[in-house]
């Protein structure tokens, strides 16, 4: 598993020099552009407006606009002494948290935690301790000369860095437009819902979920890679135009019931006659 970054995390006076790997991979399909009229890939060039020239890369300097039109420009040597700076320090876990105290809307990116020379007893004492204590340590990473928040965290039996977002980085949910401040929702309706998300509810289990889109695609490039002749695929079940929310509800919990359900001598809810 290739190395991203090497370096070292400390909490009080126990320092773990370690590496970290990428833990997730991006499994989009990448679609090339061409010409129509003779299939060659498209060149994307940087072309200078004023001049109207092809600019060369050791032509381009980088810059921050701090107004409209107006620049402050950054020197290469600048911008690696940063660099350096930054990415010498040792990742020193600053606070320990609880798991479920740090909302998902923070997360960005994970990393796979291994620890290197000499640095096997240390790994594994952060590691016991977290899993003990079911705590997560919260720390500070630079990282691709971006400084980030990050927690340590055990998965299975791995060290994981989750890079987070600062608070600042993550937009108020008041700005949301249209969110409806009150409910307005009956109690039948609430206890109607409830009854549906306890019909759906299972145990998280990621390997039976799959991206449907991306194997749509690739048996569509394969067909046409191998000439074979393309079929259409069976069409998705529509849903009911149901308006009224109480009908849509139960008639979502209908769906879902197992085909051979127990009878039970209790109150029943009223069937609603789907559409065709």
């Amino acid at each position: 598993m290739h190395t991203i970054w090497k370096g070292s995390i400390s909490f009080g006076l126990v320092n773990i020099p370690i590496k970290l790997h990428t833990a997730t991979e991006d499994k989009d399909i990448k679609l090339r552009t061409l010409h129509k009229e003779c299939h060659s890939p498209i060149k994307y060039e940087k072309i200078c407006p004023v001049c109207e020239v092809e600019v060369k890369p050791e032509e381009i300097v980088r810059a921050y606009e701090y107004t409209k039109g107006k620049y402050v420009v950054l020197e290469e040597d600048e911008l690696e002494k940063l660099k350096k700076e930054n990415e010498e320090r040792a990742v020193e876990i600053i606070d320990f948290v609880k798991m479920e105290q740090i909302d998902p809307i923070y997360f960005d990116k994970t990393y796979f935690m291994s620890p290197n020379e000499g640095a096997t007893k240390a790994y594994s004492l952060l590691r016991k301790a977290l899993s003990e204590s079911s705590k997560v340590g919260l720390a500070k990473i630079s990282i691709r000369s971006k400084e980030q928040m990050a927690l340590i965290r055990v998965y299975e039996n791995t060290l994981v860095m989750e890079t987070i977002h600062f608070p600042d980085e993550v937009r108020k949910a008041g700005d949301v437009p249209n969110v409806p401040e009150e409910s307005n929702v009956s109690e039948k309706e609430l206890e109607t819902a409830i009854l549906l998300i306890d019909q759906l509810t299972t145990d998280f289990q990621p390997e039976k979920y799959t991206d449907e889109y991306r194997s749509a695609l690739m048996e569509l490039i394969e067909s046409k890679r191998t000439g074979k002749e393309m079929v259409t695929p069976q069409a998705k079940e529509t849903v009911s135009n149901v308006t009224d929310l109480m009908a849509a509800l139960q008639a979502s919990i209908d769906r879902t019931k197992p085909p051979k359900a127990p009878e039970k001598k209790k109150r029943t809810l009223t069937k609603v006659k789907k559409e065709a």
